[in-house]
């Protein structure tokens, strides 16, 4: 049976440039090409939770501007119910200038117009979309505040929290007590505990940091290293796969999806679910884009069969 997953976040149009190389302070290069497609944090993790199969609803704000209408088509083109997506007449629909150089990094600006315009009150009526669900993911594309009453509603109808703090910056004590599963990377592990990710003690340390907050279960993304896990019962790493990386952007966030269509409620098959999260994740590194490069579970599931 397909899980249940509602995505509260950011929708953002991508506009990649294309350079050999990053610009140094008050220089000018040029780019070698342009590209758009669709993206933000949330709307790339609803994609990439619905291209493994899970039963997908969004909850977030566009603008009344053709850059909206292009992003609600791209949520519905994937089978996503947008039906608690906001149409925001005073704020325009968010976008994202990406820099990707020669060897596959980028630089991201974005703009949050509709997305950073979200209040609470814009959650009053998502019993519909939870009513049933396994997991609500939020990241910080979209105010805190609006994470909180979303997240405290899902508790009310027994649904895994799961909060992608990236951007990272300081949560809401009050968020935190209300979120099951916490996934940030180790950048953002260490900026949001002080603990370096150094080494598993460290990972460990952190995990304890955030069970005192209330969390009960980490993951932390180490990039070509894999994955560390801590649950109350166990802790881990789960390695990465090596693959050539053409274009980061979304790496995370297929993560988030992919894991999201794959984990049980409670975690007890973590480990699987990771690696197939993974694999998903290795998968759109290596194409070009944020959106258009998130596999579908058929190629997951493929990859995973080759040696």
């Amino acid at each position: 049976m397909s899980k249940k997953v509602v995505v509260l976040g950011s929708i953002n149009v991508d506009t990649t440039y294309h350079v050999d190389r990053f610009p140094q302070p008050g220089e000018t290069i040029s780019a070698k090409s342009k590209s758009s497609a669709p993206g933000g944090k949330g709307a790339n993790q609803a994609v990439a939770a619905a291209r493994s199969g899970a039963q997908t609803a969004f909850i977030g704000a566009v603008g009344s501007d053709s850059e909206g209408q292009y992003m609600l088509e791209a949520l519905k083109d994937n089978g996503i119910d947008t039906r608690h997506v906001t149409i925001d007449k005073y704020h325009g629909t968010g976008t994202a200038a990406v820099t990707l150089d020669a060897e596959g990094q980028n630089d991201i600006m974005i703009y949050g117009g509709a997305n950073q315009a979200m209040t609470p009150d814009m959650v009053d009526d998502i019993d519909d979309v939870l009513d049933g669900a396994d997991f609500l993911i939020s990241q910080f594309e979209t105010p805190q505040e609006v994470a909180l009453a979303a997240f405290k509603k899902a508790k009310e109808h027994n649904v895994t929290t799961i909060l992608n703090p990236a951007p990272a910056h300081e949560i809401l004590p009050d968020l935190l007590k209300v979120t099951d599963v916490i996934a940030p990377n180790e950048s953002e592990c260490a900026l949001l505990t002080g603990i370096p990710v150094t080494d598993e003690d460290a990972m460990l340390k952190s995990a304890e940091y955030f069970q005192k907050q209330g969390v009960k279960h980490l993951l932390i993304t180490l990039g070509s290293k894999g994955v560390f896990y801590a649950t109350p019962n166990a802790h881990g790493l789960v390695p990465a796969f090596k693959v050539h990386a053409v274009d980061t952007t979304a790496a995370g966030d297929t993560f988030i999806g992919a894991l999201s269509s794959q984990l049980e409620n409670d975690l007890s098959n973590v480990a699987d679910a990771l690696v197939y999260a993974q694999r998903a994740s290795s998968l759109t590194v290596q194409e070009m884009g944020a959106m258009p490069s998130i596999p579908t579970a058929d190629k997951v599931k493929a990859a995973l069969a080759e040696k």
